[in-house]
């Protein structure tokens, strides 16, 4: 007998059971919807700790970089031409370390925006992070810095100076994280795979590394891109005088860090970087998040701040300084289009 002295058939009882499943159904969606909704909206991330896995994702990324150096697999492949004509590397140095840079801060936070300048085919590296921040961190940033989620963009280079790194020139290589919130770079960490070197800067907190005591803008030594000094040379002379003293060097990195107290005996020096052709938004977002953390600048070279969102490119070319009149710097500079790069 069914309850109440109520007798249903086969049919009655699969209806019943059947608006009994639906309204356990819509009950329980309406629960998990809920659960979801309150979930995005406090998908926030501490910035003090993002500093610390990105300080991390470097230092495995250069591993891998001088694994593969020290054991000469390169791999060397070229994956296309630069907007200049030249070739561009890629070797199993940058695949590798863009496999543990980029699974080791996605499997961390796999809700934030992660741009690298390689791709990676394989299967994703299982790396987790160990949550440890270290004490020099600790030490200069205080406290937890919530941002949500959607207001990150990391940008990740796993191998700086590609070129430099097949002709063995060790000192120009290096691994970069930078995480900007709304556009602006907050978070920077360069690191020197081949001297275990980390520099970072967190604005508004703090950095490892300090400018030097001094610089000279009058006839300053000139920081540039090895693979076009030539194109450079004019441009250069025309705003600081023939006398000037240009530097070629390999990697965005080790330009800004030039522009830096030196870490290391192998560290050359400048007093200004100026990057005349287009560059990718992942070989300077670190370098440009550390000047600022110092009080220094890297803008358009028409003075121009740069966004970290949206596109991978900067068209707009590259001034970068530190201790100086910036806006006095960028009207000394010539003409320049960028139409004509």
């Amino acid at each position: 007998m069914a309850p109440m002295g109520i007798r249903l058939s086969p049919l009655g009882i699969a209806v019943f059971c059947l608006l009994g499943v639906g309204v356990v159904y819509h009950l329980y969606a309406g629960v998990l919807s809920s659960r979801i909704a309150s979930f995005r909206q406090k998908r926030t991330v501490d910035l003090r700790d993002l500093l610390a896995l990105s300080m991390e994702a470097a230092v495995q990324g250069g591993r891998e970089v001088k694994r593969i150096r020290e054991d000469n697999t390169l791999e060397e492949k070229t994956k296309g031409k630069t907007k200049e004509g030249a070739s561009e590397k890629l070797t199993l140095g940058d695949l590798n370390s863009h496999r543990k840079m980029f699974y080791l801060i996605k499997n961390t936070y796999p809700y934030i925006q992660v741009n690298s300048e390689e791709h990676a085919n394989a299967e994703g590296e299982a790396t987790v992070w160990t949550r440890i921040i270290p004490e020099e961190i600790l030490g200069k940033v205080s406290g937890v810095k919530e941002v949500p989620a959607e207001r990150i963009t990391v940008w990740i280079d796993p191998l700086d100076a590609t070129q430099e790194y097949t002709e063995n020139l060790q000192k120009y290589v290096t691994t970069m994280v930078c995480v900007a919130v709304d556009g602006d770079p907050v978070i920077g960490v360069i690191h020197k795979p081949f001297t275990g070197y980390t520099a970072w800067g967190f604005v508004g907190e703090g950095s490892n590394v300090a400018p030097r005591a001094s610089y000279n803008t009058n006839v300053p030594k000139v920081i540039v891109s090895r693979s076009h000094s030539g194109k450079v040379k004019s441009f250069v002379q025309v705003a600081f005088g023939n006398n000037t003293e240009i530097i070629p060097a390999g990697g965005a990195g080790y330009k800004v860090l030039a522009l830096l107290d030196p870490t290391d005996e192998e560290q050359e020096t400048a007093d200004i970087y100026i990057h005349v052709t287009y560059i990718k938004k992942w070989d300077i977002c670190a370098g440009d998040a550390i000047l600022r953390s110092l009080g220094g600048q890297m803008t358009t070279l028409k003075g121009e701040k740069i966004d970290y969102s949206g596109t991978e490119g900067n068209k707009g070319g590259l001034l970068a300084s530190i201790k100086t009149d910036h806006k006095a710097l960028v009207k000394r500079l010539p003409p320049w289009e960028e139409s004509k790069q």
